[in-house]
């Protein structure tokens, strides 16, 4: 009997030998707005190995707009998006908090997340045999620039005011709370984001990063493993400074730009952690040949893959070229076992 999805993600966390990389394509809606046609013949002919479950909150958190339409959209938090492209994200520019004396109060912390329906979400989980994330994914160090704006949150990172250290806690303890209620479903994995490199840095001192930041991603990892969970994390950027505590504190599998940092300069944590993707997005798939492309994943293989540790990656998303990103698909499948 051959191996399902959910098993093959298994072996490849555990660097025990799956029959091939797990496959896991990122779309943006964007591109499935002008490439219908190619995403179904990817997932005719590569379908993914991951779902994620949602939907099973008995309590809607607030939102005002459509994320990815042109205009204006208020999250769950009470933040406003500016945005002049569809199918993308746009940006927050009037963050709520101007002065943290007096705009505390405008927060939202969305505790309707926390109205889960277990039943309903185990019910999605035994009725696939994919890889199952939680629907929950923190993000402190975003959610804080979009809350305080970039710039001025940087500042309050070195010389913080009085009322931000009391809400870094809150904000993290109902992360944790979080994290604890969908780790009691049978979900097979929880994950995070947040994207921490520029194109050649991390954007805070490592030190400052560590004293701050590390110690609510091992809460995460803690809250995971306690509850045989797996924890999953995306960081976009140059991210190589933190990847010794990221294995440190057990992240199981990272999404990072490989092609940023240098695929061989990872390979120092091969079988120490699975490389969650990714190809080059911003080069590769988006001005490269399909020759390139398949040279680049035969390049993150030689140097990532340990038995295992490896999965199949990429984002479908506005520059992307079609050919591209099949062969990213049609490469891993030759590469393995």
């Amino acid at each position: 009997m051959s191996a399902t999805s959910r098993e093959i993600v298994q072996q490849t966390l555990a660097f025990a030998g799956p029959p091939r990389a797990p496959r896991d394509l990122w779309v943006l809606p964007i591109a499935a707005e002008q490439h219908p046609a190619a995403l179904a013949e990817l997932a005719r002919d590569f379908p993914t190995d991951f779902t994620a479950v949602s939907g099973h909150e008995r309590m809607t958190a607030p939102t005002v707009g459509n994320p990815h339409a042109v205009g204006r959209f208020t999250d769950e938090w009470g933040c406003t998006f500016e945005n002049i492209q569809r199918g993308v994200i746009g940006e927050v520019k009037d963050p709520l908090v101007r002065e943290w004396a007096t705009d505390r109060g405008r927060i939202h912390v969305p505790r309707e997340w926390l109205t889960l329906d277990r039943d309903a979400v185990n019910r999605d989980c035994a009725a696939t045999d994919r890889y199952t994330f939680a629907a929950a994914c923190p993000r402190p160090f975003e959610q804080l620039q979009f809350i305080r704006g970039s710039e001025d949150l940087y500042l309050d990172l070195l010389d913080p005011p009085a009322e931000l250290p009391g809400f870094m806690r809150e904000m993290h303890a109902f992360y944790c709370e979080l994290l604890e209620a969908w780790a009691r479903t049978d979900v097979d994995a929880l994950r995070f984001m947040d994207d921490w490199g520029s194109q050649r840095a991390l954007l805070i001192a490592p030190a400052l990063w560590r004293a701050l930041f590390k110690p609510m991603y091992r809460d995460y990892a803690q809250i995971a493993h306690a509850h045989g969970k797996r924890l999953f994390m995306h960081s976009d950027g140059h991210i190589a400074a933190i990847y010794p505590d990221l294995v440190e504190i057990g992240i199981d599998a990272v999404n990072s730009q490989l092609f940023c940092m240098g695929v061989s300069t990872l390979a120092p944590y091969a079988g120490r952690i699975t490389f969650w993707g990714e190809i080059d997005r911003q080069h590769l798939l988006s001005h490269g040949t399909p020759d390139e492309v398949a040279r680049a994943v035969c390049d993150v293989h030689h140097h990532l893959w340990r038995n295992g540790g490896c999965i199949g990656q990429c984002e479908f998303g506005a520059a992307a070229r079609p050919e591209n990103v099949r062969q990213v698909y049609a490469t891993w499948n030759s590469l393995v076992p």
